[in-house]
């Protein structure tokens, strides 16, 4: 099962920690990650494009997409984490359309293909 939280959010779900961000959070102390995926977040230049702006959020995800259509070992490698027990793609930002729910959509669309 592959699931998304907040990296800020305290839990104490069992599994791979994955963080997805292209920059380490504030504050975030290593140990509460597994593996640091920065490879697999959105380019630079669709971070600044994007800024969280609510209104760009479909064109975010459709660009998002594309970028991850040339990552498939990452997604692989999420996948079969995921075979193996639970999966938790954190991410920093207080946004509601963040880069792990996209990713996670992604994923879901990944598997069925």
């Amino acid at each position: 099962m592959i699931t998304i939280r907040r990296v800020y959010e305290d839990t104490e779900d069992e599994g791979v920690r994955i963080l997805v961000d292209r920059l380490w959070p504030r504050g975030v102390r290593k140990e509460r990650i597994t593996v640091w995926m920065k490879e697999i977040a959105p380019s630079d230049e669709l971070r600044r494009w994007y800024s969280h702006d609510p209104e760009k959020c479909s064109e975010f995800k459709t660009r998002y997409f594309k970028e991850l259509d040339s990552k498939t070992e990452l997604i692989r490698q999420i996948l079969e984490y995921a075979k193996k027990g639970n999966v938790i793609l954190l991410y920093s930002t207080k946004a509601s359309c963040s880069n792990a729910e996209t990713l996670l959509e992604y994923l879901q669309k990944f598997k069925q293909s």
